[in-house]
This record gives C-alpha cells, structure tokens and sequence, in this order.
C-alpha cells in the first residue's frame, strides 16, 4: 500500500493530508482563514501567505498524530506547486521540499487544477479516462477532457470572470458577507429566478467559452435600481449562471468525443442546483454523472494527496527545485482566447 502526504496552500485553506493508493483518506486537516480576510470581503495574499507560515508545520503534524503515523511510514510527499496565490504556494512547496529532503522520500509537485481535475477519482473508483469535466471555482471556469494523468484537452474556458468569483462579487453587492458563494445559494431559495430579467452571456455561441462580468454588472444595476427583493436578485442570478454552465457543456459534450462521465469538480460543484441541472444534461447524454464530496469540492490536501498517488503509482517525481507557479495551464497548447482566459 503506497501512501501519499499532501500539502495544500495555493489560496486562504491551509489543509494537509494522508490518502492511500486503496483511496482512503486516513486522515486530513484544514485551517480555514474566513475570519482573517472577512473584514476584507475577500481574500488578502499577505495576510494568507502569514497564515499558512503559522499553521503549516503543527497542522502537518496533527494529520500525522491522527494517523497514528510518523513521515517515515510516508512513500511520497506531494503539495501544490501552482497555480494560485505565489506567496501561499511557495510555503506549502517549501515546507514539502525540506520534509522530502530530510526523509529522502519523493517530491510530487501537483497543479491545484489537476488536484480537483483527478478528486471525483479519489471518491468513486468507477469513473474511467477519458471524462469531461467542468471545473468551476473562485479562480477558474473551464471545460476539459480528461484523458489521463497530466493528460488534458481544454474545450473551454472563461474570457473574464470565474463562476465562483462572480457569485462572491454578486453575494458581496447584496450585502451577503464572505464567504459570499454559499450564502447566496442560501438566499436563492426563498426568491423567484423569473423576477429579475438578467443575462445570459455567449449562450448559444459556437464555441463553449464563458463570461460572467456582464452577468455580474447586471446583478449591481439590479440591486441600484431598488425594484427587486434581494431573494429574487439572487435566485435569477443562480438561474442565469446555472443556463450559462449548461448551454456551455451541452456544447462541450458535443465537441469532446465519446467520454465515459459528465464531471464536476471545483468549489463552486458544491451548488446543490448547479448539481442537479448538470445531473439531468447527463441523463439527458446518457452519461454518468459524477461529483465528488462536497468536501472535496473546496480546496482541501486530499486531491492534492490523491494526484500525488496517481503520479506516483507512474513513478512519477520531480527535482527539489521545482518552482513554485503563481500561472499553470492544465492545457499548456490551448488556443488563445480573447480576454483573461488566456491565464487559464
């Protein structure tokens, strides 16, 4: 049985892990910073970079006790090199490279992407290459074929905005506090999605790209005009993206191939709405539907554990300089698309 340390510090969750090649997580820890940056509405890079500095080593160590393991019962040591806030990534990377070095154990240097991209494998042994997958987070909104580890094809990708940023930007214009994602999804509940007449940006364009800051421009001018309940603003902002994320897949699936599941990973897959409309687009293929626990779905050291074991059971590794990447395509020959995609 291989068994694989995973580091996580790419954005605000300090989080670190043991996962086996049997996929079971032995154990985990995560140190949310939610209280730091709330005052902030958001994310704070120093202050997160501050923050993985003073939980990472004891937090390392606490997953361990919980184990009932030392490092020396560890094959490999795998943690997030990139993509992500650099400050953050660097001492997660850093601290993997010096327990590697002092154990002479492996170094894995996963990309957070390709940590959620592989997650829905950790939690159903059943889901085969090749699958397409919809990550969709704070950072990232894309549309991937999943052919194999380090093996990705992608179909689409934002031109602006992240799902998952315009649902905090959104969240944080009603007034929700942050993080905002959830709480909106709390909110859309008691609102009608017919209320608000909203935009659906590219639906219906050939190609399966995305953009929301015209979605999210629309929720503020709502929420100025002083028409609208707030529960009806974010219900039809849901609705909105939710017809964007499956007009966007339905055209993905079309250019894919033949793929063995419709996947979601990525924190905002955690949506319970945006769950059940990708669950009837697969029926509607007759494919699977897979997402991981929503657990795994937000940031957390059991994918990066998991990508970890993935590239080690391939005898994968990499040197003990390896950097750290703030920028790290999981399809490094995409086209370029206009606007800030071109960073995915």
């Amino acid at each position: 049985m291989s068994i694989v340390l995973g580091i996580e510090s790419s954005c605000d969750e300090t989080a670190a892990a043991l996962v086996t090649d049997g996929r079971v997580i032995l154990a985990q820890r995560i140190a949310s910073q939610d209280e730091a940056h709330r005052p902030y509405g958001g994310v704070v890079p120093e202050i997160a970079a501050r923050a993985h500095a003073e939980r990472i080593a004891p937090l390392i160590e606490a997953t361990l006790a919980d184990a009932g393991m030392t490092l020396d019962q560890v094959d490999a040591i795998a943690a997030t090199a990139g993509p992500g806030l650099i400050g953050g990534v660097m001492v997660g990377l850093v601290t993997a490279k010096a327990l590697a070095m002092a154990t002479d154990k492996p170094l894995i240097a996963v990309n957070h992407l390709e940590g959620h991209a592989l997650s829905p494998r950790l939690a159903d042994a059943s889901l085969e290459y090749p699958y397409l997958l919809l990550l969709v987070s704070g950072g990232h909104c894309q549309i991937l074929l999943v052919e194999g580890v380090g093996r990705f094809r992608r179909i689409g990708t934002t031109i602006d905005d992240a799902l998952g940023e315009a649902f905090d930007k959104s969240a944080k214009v009603l007034g929700l506090g942050y993080p905002g994602g959830p709480a909106l999804e709390r909110l859309a509940l008691q609102g009608d999605a017919r209320k608000v007449p909203l935009p659906r940006p590219l639906k219906g364009s050939e190609e399966p790209h995305f953009s929301f800051a015209g979605l999210k421009s629309a929720v503020l001018r709502a929420k100025q005009s002083g028409e609208y309940a707030d529960a009806d603003i974010a219900a039809s902002f849901q609705q909105a993206a939710i017809d964007c994320l499956i007009d966007r897949t339905r055209r993905a699936l079309a250019k894919a191939g033949p793929v063995n599941a419709l996947v979601v990973a990525g924190g905002v897959a955690a949506n319970k709405a945006i769950r059940g409309a990708l669950e009837t687009l697969a029926e509607a293929h007759s494919l699977p539907f897979i997402a991981p626990p929503l657990a795994l779905c937000t940031d957390n050291a059991a994918m990066i554990a998991w990508a970890g074991v993935e590239r080690f059971e391939r005898g994968q590794s990499d040197p003990l300089d390896v950097a750290a990447r703030p920028r790290w395509p999981l399809d490094p020959e995409a086209e370029t698309v206009r606007g800030a995609g071109v960073k995915a």
